[in-house]
């Protein structure tokens, strides 16, 4: 019973993970091809996927699922991401 309880962490840690991926991949290219960081239309795709993944990374919290410290650790580590990916095109 453990071993399908870890599994099932495990697994719920790495569909977070790959969508905060998604996430930065998404604002890879929106700022490549689309927009620059000072447009209301990055901040409100940024904003929105930032506050679905959030939602998502609670509900596997309340789940127990998640460790609350990794879910934090887990949105920590993508909005340093994004924030050395938007210092790095203000530079261009």
């Amino acid at each position: 019973m453990s071993e399908v309880k870890i599994d099932h962490r495990e697994q719920a840690y790495h569909l977070l993970k790959a969508d905060a991926e998604k996430i930065l991949q998404l604002i890879k290219v929106q700022m490549d091809n689309l927009t620059m960081p000072q447009c209301p239309l990055y901040e409100e795709v940024l904003d929105t996927q930032m506050f679905g993944l959030s939602r998502e990374i609670d509900f596997a919290v309340r789940l127990g699922l998640v460790l609350e410290k990794d879910g934090k650790e887990l949105l920590d580590s993508l909005e340093k991401e994004l924030s050395l990916l938007h210092e790095a095109s203000i530079k261009k």
